[in-house]
């Protein structure tokens, strides 16, 4: 166990924290600013040490905490929350200073203090996020993120990449908020946490804020439940209950496992919180992760309330090296809990009309808190303490908690000890606080997280009713001081300060003229940015302060000589060049121009020389680009190779652009079907760029964008070229990179969104382990597929191959690998077109062949063969028919089609192979096309020809007991409705598999005329049940005399009148009403409710 913890933060939590420690029997050490000595925990601390700055700056230095730490004996540091807690290298610096960290490991604390780095874990984990940058983005980068969301009037938020609290954030509606937003969280990130960068993402309005108190020893996580966090002012939390009392279970639980597959996917070890956005009623995003705070929360005192486990200790343990199991953990579950825990943070601070939080200053002269059953407070002040302006206004936590399942309990619970807290001295947000618990939306939690701002009048009139209330019974007030207070002159304007800040800057300059409303200063207060704005047009006389001034209420700052304020309009506007390009942006057009094809002429002019066509060019055409350029939106293309430690910034820019791939969401088939089902996401390797292998940041991008396929349901199409992985890349501290999630993301969308796979020239190892995952792939006679390429052969000792000797297309064809087999990268482009355009919709442009042609697709000569091929084309509509697999499994004939613009799904028996007889092949290839149109929604259409499954022993030397019984399997689990129409022959097991199984499995199943029908082939049938009278039959003329009648009476017995005449078929009918009843068949069925099933393939 610990003997001695420095305590590297201050106020309520450091006093949280000695009080833990204590209890542990553990030693604390305490630091403070200057300004701090009077501090509650300097008091209750074992050792109390000074610091030698002042304000939050104190508690940041790095250095002289650990020196404390270290010349007092301590053996661990415990950070709080704030400040440095989610610093890696202040975890980092003490671990090198021989001291423990209370907290996560400095990776985990990297990974999730970059909010970019953790939303792109939620994607690999397979958890929703709301679309966003991919780290920290500058002005130009924030605007066209901006303008992409604009196609639906979404707004955006903008966020610190580090730290949290609702510090460095803003929500951006209007483009003209954007660069003040984006220069405010900037600053305010860098005061509040070292780190100034800022990153983008869609902001969703009206949601709840869920988050999950999580616990984790490093092996295994635990849940300890969630908490309800939604009622906020500007971000930051003003009310925290747990549990959520209006959560739905299932949505609780999806919440819940999102939050521990992140904790595990990193081996998380101390306490955490994950934190999401939910929208309950959202039908496509329910809920979205946001971020996740690698530290203890200002909030955990509610998750100790119900659950009555004591989270500093919990944490204390870990850190001490105890396992869950040790600490009583069962990570199996989510922790026990009991009742509703409700927490109301008591703020130094009041909130102006316009919502804006105004912190107040003074010496507290009462500060009589509540208590009694089920109530707790956790505070730093007392009466006589003057809170020092320079940190957040949190007074005391006052948390209260009910044992009952009724959340009503804890709300009147709630009140009592609020109407049981006077504070005088200083104003707070008390009568807030009562008027939000006293609205009938709070009992019911129907709130969102701008629920203040909208209920903003009402809450603060009730406030204002509140307080008139209390002051009739309250003590006198304290006087408090106003010495730096300067009156108005009478023949000025004077500017103060609202509330205790800091002075940041000034934006105007004595003689300045400014109209009503100019932007002229910024104040820090509570580690957030205020604007001072001019009350009126006027000339700046004075400044008053200097920049850095720590200033009270009401202390003047500039003074303004009012003038005419049609004049002022005339002096200051100056007419905006909207065409100009202002230097920043000009730096980011600059560097997208060496990602363009137009400025890699070598580089291109050699790839045609090669036959190809580069990624970008595939791109265009796939995505119409010619026709209208925004049909694609490009994801990452400032990527580079990871390979700054060999090679120079310059070189990488020039030749990795985008890190060798282009990654986006496109639009394919745009103009036939609409933006919405025309949305896909487009990946492609640029074999331009380092043969095409997968590095570093590719597999970010390749990531990321699966992440949003997943969250979206967008279809994929990967341009999969390229040589795999890519030993080059130097920068990053990894052996083998094996712990990626990019395949198992990749094969997850599997049956959940189309993948097309498209592939030109050499594909070996990870591209083609990608490749081998897509629903189809599309090929040319160019390439070449392999799971490894000649390197790798050569390097097992295998051989040495050229890579055209490595899977060429006649090989991968043959096996069924290629699905379509193509002529070049044109002709893949549009097969990959056409193959997503059965999945994007019905079309009503359709034409077709005389259907009275069908009559003639059979030969009377029922011994004949004959072009199943051309009996699809007749009844499908006119060049709708993509075969797939044309060169593997000949016996089975798999295609998509329209009839009458409605997409299915057609197989047919071949009668050029084996008769019509199924192999294990023909099987394979069903089977597999079968579970293609199901996942996807095709309805199937089978035209019936064959004698039954291949037999004798070189066929079951091939497995096909377990192989051809895979066609039963699928279509048993078929959700979507399956039509058969026998053309000839219908024969035993074979026919009923090309029947979903039986005759009564499809939705029906008819005959044309020439249909024949039999328990096993005519042929096979008479040699096995009248051996004995062809036995007794004269060899020769007599024999075969008897066996031709014998077959032609079953021939008449089988015949498809006399199935319809026993209703072992539905209907023979007309072969030219074929389509008639296919359209009405499929206009009749609904979509399917039937639930998927799992269940174990054969093979």
């Amino acid at each position: 166990m610990l003997q001695r913890v420095l305590i590297a933060n201050r106020g309520e939590i450091a006093v949280r924290l000695v009080r833990a420690l204590r209890d542990l029997g553990i030693a604390s050490v305490a630091v403070h600013a200057k300004d701090d000595a009077a501090a509650l925990h300097v008091q209750l601390a074992d050792v109390a040490v000074p610091l030698s700055a002042t304000g939050p700056s104190a508690y940041l230095d790095m250095a002289a905490l650990i020196a404390i730490a270290r010349a007092h004996g301590c053996d661990a540091v415990h950070p709080g929350y704030g400040f440095l807690s989610e610093r890696a290298d202040f975890a980092q610096a003490c671990a090198d200073a021989g001291l423990r960290f209370i907290g996560p490991t400095p990776g985990q604390l990297s990974l999730f203090g970059d909010k970019a780095r953790a939303r792109a874990l939620a994607e690999q984990c397979g958890v929703p996020v709301m679309p966003g940058s991919a780290g920290a983005v500058t002005l130009a980068e924030a605007q066209a993120f901006f303008a992409a969301q604009q196609a639906d009037g979404a707004g955006v938020m903008v966020k610190a990449i580090g730290g949290g609290g609702g510090r460095g954030m803003r929500a951006v509606l209007g483009a003209d908020e954007l660069p003040d937003a984006h220069a405010r969280c900037m600053s305010e990130a860098r005061a509040a946490f070292g780190v100034e960068g800022v990153y983008v993402e869609r902001l969703m309005r009206n949601a709840r804020h869920i988050e999950v108190q999580v616990l984790g020893d490093g092996q295994a996580v635990a849940s300890l439940g969630e908490r309800e966090c939604t009622l906020q002012r500007r971000f930051q939390k003003l009310v925290e209950i747990a549990p959520s009392p209006s959560l739905p279970e299932a949505l609780r639980d999806k919440v819940t496992q999102a939050a521990l597959r992140m904790a595990k996917a990193v081996g998380y070890q101390s306490l955490g919180t994950f934190e999401f956005l939910v929208d309950e009623h959202s039908t496509t995003l329910p809920f979205v992760f946001i971020e996740a705070n690698p530290r203890l929360q200002v909030e955990h005192t509610v998750t100790e309330a119900v659950t009555g486990l004591d989270l500093v200790q919990l944490q204390v343990g870990v850190a001490s090296g105890q396992t869950l199991a040790d600490l009583g953990i069962d990570g199996t579950r989510t922790a026990a809990q009991r009742g509703f825990a409700v927490q109301w943070r008591i703020n130094a601070e009041t909130l102006d009309a316009q919502g804006n939080a105004r912190p107040s200053g003074g010496t507290l002269t009462r500060f009589d808190l509540p208590a009694g059953p089920g109530v707790r407070v956790d505070s730093h002040g007392y009466a006589g303490l003057s809170p020092s302006p320079h940190y957040d206004t949190l007074l005391a936590k006052l948390i209260v908690h009910s044992p009952s399942p009724r959340f009503a309990d804890a709300v009147r619970r709630s009140l009592r000890a609020l109407e049981e807290c006077h504070v005088d001295g200083i104003a707070t947000n008390l009568s807030l606080l009562r008027a939000i618990g006293t609205r009938p939306e709070f009992a019911v939690q129907a709130v969102h997280t701008r629920f203040v701002e909208a209920h903003l009048a009402d809450l603060l009139a009730s406030a204002a009713h509140i307080d008139a209330a209390v002051a009739k019974h309250a003590r006198p007030a304290a006087i408090q001081a106003d010495a730096t207070v300067q009156p108005d002159d009478e023949d000025g304007l004077r500017i103060k300060a609202p509330m205790p800040a800091k002075l940041v800057q000034f934006e105007v300059d004595v003689g300045d003229v400014v109209p009503a409303g100019a932007q002229i200063g910024v104040l820090e207060a509570m580690k957030m940015e205020h604007l001072l704005h001019a009350p009126a047009a006027g000339r700046v006389v004075a400044l008053l302060a200097e920049p850095g001034d720590y200033l009270v209420e009401g202390q003047s700052l500039v003074k303004l000589e009012p003038v005419d304020a049609h004049a002022v309009e005339g002096e200051v506007r100056t007419e905006q060049d909207l065409g100009a390009i202002r230097p920043d942006l000009q730096k980011v057009i600059d560097r997208h121009a060496f990602t363009l094809d137009a400025n890699r002429k070598a580089a291109v002019a050699k790839r045609h020389a090669q036959g190809g066509r580069t990624a970008r060019e595939n791109i265009a055409d796939l995505c119409e680009l010619a026709e209208d350029p925004g049909n694609f939106t490009e994801y990452g293309a400032l990527a580079i190779a990871a390979q700054t430690r060999r090679r120079s910034l310059e070189d990488l820019i020039a030749n990795t652009p985008a890190d060798g791939m282009v990654t986006g969401i496109g639009s394919i088939n745009a103009k036939r079907f609409g933006p919405e089902k025309s949305r896909c996401v487009v990946m492609s390797y640029d074999y331009t760029v380092l043969a095409g292998t997968q590095g570093l940041r590719n597999h970010h991008k390749t990531d990321r964008m699966l992440g949003i396929a997943h969250q979206l349901n967008l279809p994929v199409v990967l341009f999969a070229e390229g040589g795999g992985g890519r030993p080059g890349d130097t920068d990053m501290p990894i052996v083998a990179g094996l712990n990626n999630h990019t395949f198992s993301q990749f094969a997850a969308l599997s049956g959940k969104v189309p993948v097309v796979g498209i592939v030109h020239g050499r594909c070996f190892a990870g591209n083609a382990a990608l490749l081998g995952c897509a629903d189809v792939i599309i090929a040319t006679e160019a390439s070449n597929i392999g799971m490894s390429g000649p390197a790798m052969i050569e390097g097992g000792g295998l051989g040495s191959f050229a890579p055209e000797q490595i899977g060429p297309s006649s090989v991968q064809s043959r096996n069924g690998v290629i699905d379509i087999l193509v002529k070049d990268e044109v002709e893949a482009v549009a097969a990959a077109k056409l193959y997503l355009s059965y999945f994007q919709g019905g079309t009503s442009d359709w034409e077709c062949a005389d259907p009275r042609a069908l009559r003639h697709a059979i030969p009377e000569n029922r011994l004949r063969v004959y072009d199943v091929r051309a009996a699809m084309r007749g009844v499908a509509d006119t060049g709708s028919l993509l075969e797939l697999r044309a060169g593997f499994g000949a016996g089975i004939v798999t295609a998509l089609a329209r009839i009458e613009g409605k997409p299915v799904g057609l197989l047919a028996n071949n009668p050029h192979h084996l008769g019509g007889a199924i192999d294990v092949e023909a099987a394979d290839k069903a089977a597999r096309f079968m579970q293609l149109c199901n996942a996807h929604g095709l309805p199937l259409v089978a035209l019936c020809d064959t004698p039954g499954f291949m037999v004798g022993p070189e066929v079951e030397a091939q497995a096909q007991v377990r192989r051809v019984c895979r066609m039963f399997m699928v279509a048993s689990h078929l959700r979507v409705p399956y039509f058969a129409v026998v053309l000839r022959k219908g024969y035993g097991l074979g026919a009923q598999a090309m029947t979903a199984g039986g005759f009564d499995a499809p939705v029906f199943t008819v005959a044309w005329p020439t249909g024949e029908f039999g328990a096993m082939g005519l042929e096979g049938a008479v040699r096995l049940g009248f051996r004995k009278e062809l036995e007794a039959a004269a060899e020769g003329p007599e024999r075969d005399a008897l066996f031709r009648k014998l077959v032609a009476q079953q021939y008449a017995n089988g015949e498809a009148i006399h199935m319809a005449q026993t209703l072992e078929i539905d209907a023979v009918i007309d072969p030219a009403d074929t389509r008639a009843w296919l359209v009405r068949g499929l206009a009749s069925c609904a979509a399917s409710k039937r639930e998927a099933t799992a269940y174990v393939d054969t093979w």
